[in-house]
């Protein structure tokens, strides 16, 4: 069987030492490491990280030879065991690809396992080798023979499984739950000493069952009636730093990143904002578990980890997953009615703050997703929307129609799994679902809302379902169409200008340090409020590329464009209204 052994070689220099032993291999056996991992759509270029490659058959050397940046090719002599060695640098906190210091290890296949091209549908084992003593391992894939730690022998069905089993190393907390029958753990790295375990494991097994009963149905005992998970052990896999998030999804686990501040703390009941984020990360993760990772976009039925892979439908992979994360919250009653509101009213803010919604579809920008959002830069937010938000906000508006309709987005997800059996889908499959659960076409709403740059009818359709839109004043940034940086050390400097403001029109670019505005300076932005009047201009005094020059910006009198939104629960709301409410996210 393909085996690859890790060792941790020096925790200093951030070094693994990887060991592949094929058996019987081709005359000419190519071997090549991935360029991205699925679920982050950008070329990361892992075999940058590789060195000191070496092969041998028998105690021989085996020629190698490179046939591009991350293939290359062995010349065997015989069908004798092929035997490959390799260091790989880890250093990167993401959970993206790999990282190993004196404190933890972590890696996804993808970084460290050479692919033996020919050989990807057959059983790999992944061994656990030399670790730091008191060490343990956490991952989900199927264990043959392991330690009391988890140091040992692992194994995949194929090569697609082997890499989409994250591991985590080192000394960290672990705790044990299971929903709707099925085991789940949680381990944590880095927390403080006052982190409240017991209440993580209560509050992320409540959204667990919560999906699972989502996508299944559940019966007696809270166990899944019908279809059972299609998972037998669930893993989360948390990180925490200094300051950091972001997650990763894997077919039976996650790799979570968060800021130490965020876990929950023993004798401290309240739930505040940083744990409310560390949960929607956890319910986002969770339900890409189905959503994506098997309903997955018909062009990831089978993955090229050669080269980009282009879907027009992270919209509704990674957006409505977005939607659905913090509504789960909401439903399992984590957080209640108001702060609910209160985090879509962030997305609804910032979606409408970003001119680049104006210019490019959530189709195109799913497609884009491996040139603009995942390499931002100041244009960004005039040149694209992100696919995550705004496909949010299209589930929103999708989810209310159908509501209106007598049916709802709901509906269409458990749709699309039982009719595609959990596997790939096209666009004319969420199509179909819609039509098949609305009674009736909603291609225009397709054709606007996915392929169209309008605005969705938000404001309407949430009236209609007992929520108030109400809209607070813009900060002096907003108004004039900036994104700043501020802090005591760098002053005021702008991060983008947005497309169409008046700091365009004005002259200002991203790079540029504020000093002044209409004679007096200034360290806080918000402050030059009071020296300026609506709809006259004034001077501005802008520091860039070691020259100081003075720009007259017009602050625009009309803040309605520009203002943030704010929703409420209608306290008075009409019958339907209140039931349409009610249905949507729950007493």
């Amino acid at each position: 069987m393909i085996t690859y052994r890790i060792d941790v070689e020096d925790v200093h220099a951030h070094l693994f030492r990887i060991t592949l032993r094929v058996p019987q291999p081709a005359a000419r056996q190519r071997l090549s490491l991935p360029v991205w991992i699925p679920g982050s759509y950008l070329v990361r270029e892992f075999a940058r990280h590789l060195s000191d490659l070496r092969a041998e058959q028998g105690g021989k050397p085996v020629p190698l030879t490179q046939l591009d940046k991350a293939s290359w090719q062995a010349e065997c002599s015989g069908r004798a065991e092929l035997v490959l060695s390799m260091r790989v640098y880890a250093f990167d906190t993401s959970v993206r690809a790999a990282f190993l210091d004196a404190q933890r290890g972590f890696f996804n296949g993808t970084g460290l396992c050479l692919r033996v091209e020919g050989r990807e549908a057959e059983p790999q084992r992944l061994q656990i080798g030399t670790l730091p003593r008191g060490w343990q391992v956490a991952t989900a894939m199927h264990a043959v023979k392991v330690d009391a730690n988890g140091r040992g022998v692992y194994q995949a069905a194929d090569y697609d499984e082997l890499v989409d089993h994250p591991v985590e190393l080192g000394r960290f907390w672990r705790g044990q739950f299971e929903a709707a029958g099925v085991p789940h753990e949680f381990v944590v790295a880095g927390a403080l000493p006052d982190f409240d375990g017991e209440r993580l494991l209560a509050d992320t097994r409540r959204i667990c069952e919560a999906q699972i009963a989502f996508w299944h149905g559940t019966g007696r005992q809270g166990r899944s009636k019908g279809a059972k998970a299609p998972f037998d052990r669930y893993v989360f896999l948390l990180n925490t730093c200094e300051d950091g998030h972001g997650g990763l999804e894997h077919r039976a686990s996650t790799a979570l990143l968060s800021a130490r501040r965020n876990l929950p703390q023993r004798g401290r009941s309240e739930t505040n904002d940083q744990y409310v984020e560390l949960l929607g990360l956890i319910s986002h993760e969770y339900f890409h578990t189905w959503n994506v990772k098997r309903l997955r976009p018909a062009e990831f039925a089978r993955y090229d980890y050669t080269q980009e892979n282009y879907t027009q439908l992270l919209w509704f992979f990674e957006g409505f997953t977005s939607y659905y994360d913090d509504l789960f919250l909401r439903r399992t009653g984590l957080i209640d009615t108001p702060r609910y509101l209160k985090l879509l009213s962030r997305t609804v803010t910032g979606v409408a703050a970003t001119p680049g919604r104006q210019v490019q579809s959530v189709a195109q920008a799913s497609f884009d997703a491996w040139v603009k959002y995942y390499r931002s830069d100041e244009n960004t937010p005039n040149a694209t929307i992100s696919y995550y938000a705004k496909g949010s906000l299209l589930a929103l508006a999708l989810d209310l129609t159908l509501r209106r309709d007598g049916s709802s987005l709901d509906e269409v997800m458990r749709r699309l799994w039982t009719a595609s059996a959990g596997g790939p889908i096209a666009e004319a499959d969420i199509a179909a679902a819609l039509q098949h659960c609305g009674g009736r076409s909603y291609a225009k709403e397709l054709a606007d809302w996915v392929h169209g740059t309008g605005e969705l009818p938000l404001r309407g359709l949430l009236y209609g379902s007992g929520v108030e839109w109400q809209t607070q004043p813009p900060t002096l940034a907003q108004r004039v169409g900036l994104r700043i940086a501020e802090s005591a050390l760098t002053g005021v400097k702008a991060t983008h200008v947005l497309r169409g403001g008046a700091a365009e029109a004005a002259g200002l670019s991203a790079g540029d340090e504020i000093l002044a505005v209409a004679g007096w300076r200034v360290r806080r932005l918000e402050d030059a409020l009071r020296l300026v009047v609506p709809g006259e201009p004034a001077d501005w005094l802008v520091a860039r590329d070691q020259r100081l020059l003075t720009l007259r910006l017009l602050l625009p009198a009309d803040t309605g464009a520009a203002a943030p939104v704010q929703l409420a629960a209608d306290a008075r709301p009409g019958k339907s209204a209140q039931a349409l409410r009610e249905a949507w996210l729950g007493r």
